[in-house]
């Protein structure tokens, strides 16, 4: 397998987990693998399916997705089609009769087509050696990205009862992943849970605050690499994205309201590096396997921390670093509840509203977003402090806030610990709004206590006193925020207090500036290393148009830095490179090398400069 893996892929070991799953697949036992985005899930089922006798047929749900794995494979050597709606009848007719013929070791279909009377019967005719179905989670009710259609993969129990099922996401809760098991009839299987940590991610949540100005500043500092934003609405994307393309960033929306052509070519745009940043909503990235994303921003809240981390996670798909950045306002959560509120079925309404909840307390939280983000998934961290995220990287200096604590906590209980926190901001900044002054609420001697501060700050001091555990959230379906048996103690006994000093509403500069942003795909290259790097970029992108495929099927990012680094002069030096594999030496080899030769020769500093450090 390892032969395999190095002669196809071009890499000389397996990340963690991957033998362990390919070795009980081989064996013939169904599986639930769970492995954060970019961390080979899809190698659990390609390498098996070179070494088993027969078929191996993957549900993947996005049309994308399929043309972008399959067109990945090829280029490694490995014989897969796809069967979608994108084909004509001839083409269709092809694939077919190679798939039956056993020409085609791997084939792609989505769930839709499992339904068809005719492509079961298709089925039956073949040798069917293993099921892959990735995106599991679709197939749960109690997940963020339920798909009817799922429900369809019942019916491959059915017809092959003897191939096993290995089943892949990258988010399932514990519930999530017990359903999924349940649904799937998995026997004799096993579940593999990959640790959820992206240590390559760096997660900020930053103020809603003059956002725009923030978003095109940090836009600058990333210009020309691959960036998705996601939005709310389908009408913000657009008019974002014209703003964007006003202030000199290329700029595509994509929405599921966009017809399919604009929203391919938008796609395919991006996939190809011809766009760099896509504004969307959660209707893209699902199906978009591009490794090189360098910057993932929410420009509004997502609706739940499922969601959250898998959109997070198209960042720095090839392990080379990523910036996740989350534009947060409490006001966010207001837009989410009125459609929560418009839910027909309780149990679904109940179960957003958790999920809306369980993602404002995590933007509110004082603790270590890595930590938050593993513990969510049952995870235990490693340590409470990443150094990789707002929290652990932050320099704000702590305060005294023993006063402003008691006035929040005294307010907490005179309000009667029956309210949100928002209730109770009004009432601390001496609000008269209707709901204040008709529950008596401007009479009580809390009221107007902390008037000179804003509400942005007094969130922060909730989200600080609940992390410190002195406040504390009761109730699932409408949380109120009580006073906890140790904030009670707190009081009682008055005691100093310090907390992290709360961020002011800041100028749109000040916000931008707040945490440091590095480069993130420039790390390890200066001078001449750099400008052969965007060399052999450029010799990537030709070759990729040439061949009607993404750029990154040709060679990953983390490749041509290695190539910029390590400057090979022979095929020897070539095929050492990280993701050289036996066919990729034999197409790209030579072109590669001349390219590198002809530069080097050009700027006779580049050898010495790469053997003197």
């Amino acid at each position: 397998m390892i032969n395999l893996l190095k002669t196809h892929f071009g890499y000389d070991e397996f990340r963690p987990l991957q033998a362990e799953i390919i070795e009980h697949v081989l064996a013939g036992r169904d599986s639930l693998v769970l492995m954060p985005t970019g961390g080979g899930k899809s190698l659990c089922f390609q390498l098996p399916a070179l070494k088993l006798a027969g078929l191996t047929l993957v549900v993947s749900p996005l049309i994308a997705l399929m043309k972008d794995q399959v067109d990945a494979l090829q280029a490694n050597g490995i014989p897969a089609a796809f069967i979608n709606s994108t084909l004509g009848p001839a083409e269709m007719a092809r694939v077919l009769t190679a798939t039956r013929e056993g020409t085609i070791k791997i084939l792609y279909a989505a769930p839709e087509r499992l339904a068809k009377v005719a492509f079961r019967n298709f089925l039956a005719q073949v040798d069917v050696s293993l099921i892959a179905i990735d995106e599991a989670h679709c197939i749960s009710e109690w997940g963020h990205d339920f798909r009817p259609d799922y429900r369809n993969l019942k019916i491959l129990r059915q017809d092959f009862p003897n191939s096993p099922v290995l089943a892949l996401t990258a988010t399932a809760t514990a519930t999530v992943r017990e359903d999924i098991v349940r649904q799937l009839a998995l026997k004799n299987g096993r579940t593999f849970v990959s640790s959820f940590n992206r240590p390559n991610l760096t997660y900020i949540v930053k103020p809603k605050h003059h956002t725009f100005e923030a978003l095109t500043e940090i836009l600058g500092e990333h210009r020309g690499e691959a960036t998705i934003i996601y939005c709310f609405s389908r009408r913000g994307t657009e008019e974002l994205a014209g703003q964007l393309r006003a202030a000199g960033f290329e700029a595509r929306a994509y929405h599921a309201g966009l017809d399919h052509q604009t929203r391919s070519e938008a796609q395919e745009k991006f996939i190809r590096d011809e766009t760099a940043v896509i504004v969307a909503t959660i209707a893209f990235g699902m199906g978009i396997d591009k490794p090189d994303v360098r910057l993932v921003v929410h420009y509004d809240l997502p609706k739940s921390i499922e969601g959250y981390y898998q959109e997070t996670g198209r960042a720095g798909r090839d392990g080379l670093p990523g910036k996740c950045i989350l534009f947060y306002s409490f006001g966010d959560k207001i837009k989410h509840d009125y459609f929560i509120e418009r839910m027909e079925d309780p149990q679904e309404q109940a179960r957003a509203r958790a999920k809306l909840t369980e993602m404002v307390d995590f933007c509110e939280s004082f603790l270590c977003r890595r930590a938050s983000l593993l513990q969510y998934f049952g995870e235990t961290p490693a340590e409470q402090n990443c150094a990789n995220c707002d929290i652990c990287l932050g320099t704000s200096e702590d305060f005294d806030a023993t006063e402003i604590s008691q006035k929040v906590l005294s307010a907490v209980a005179r309000t009667g610990e029956r309210f949100g926190a928002g209730h109770v901001i009004d009432v601390l900044r001496g609000s008269a709004n209707q709901k204040v002054v008709e529950r008596g609420h401007d009479r009580l001697s809390v009221h107007g206590i902390a008037a000179e501060l804003s509400v942005y700050e007094l969130r922060q001091i909730f989200g600080a006193l609940s992390a410190r555990g002195l406040l504390e959230k009761r109730g699932a379906e409408y949380p109120v925020i009580g006073v906890s048996p140790s904030g009670r103690l707190w009081l009682k006994n008055r005691e100093e207090l310090t907390l992290p000093k709360p961020q002011k509403p800041a100028t749109a500069r000040t916000a931008a500036k707040s945490r440091p942003l590095s480069p993130t795909s420039r790390e390890g290259l200066t001078g001449q290393r750099e400008e052969l790097f965007q060399e052999l970029r450029a010799l990537r992108k030709r070759l990729a148009d040439e061949r009607g495929v993404p750029p990154f099927v040709i060679f990953g990012d983390i490749s041509l830095k290695e190539m910029a680094l390590r400057q090979p002069r022979d095929l020897d030096g070539f095929a050492d490179i990280y993701g050289v594999g036996a066919e990729k030496l034999k197409r790209f080899a030579t072109t590669f090398l001349a390219t590198i030769a002809a530069y080097l020769d050009t700027h006779e500093g580049g050898r010495q400069e790469n053997q003197s450090d």
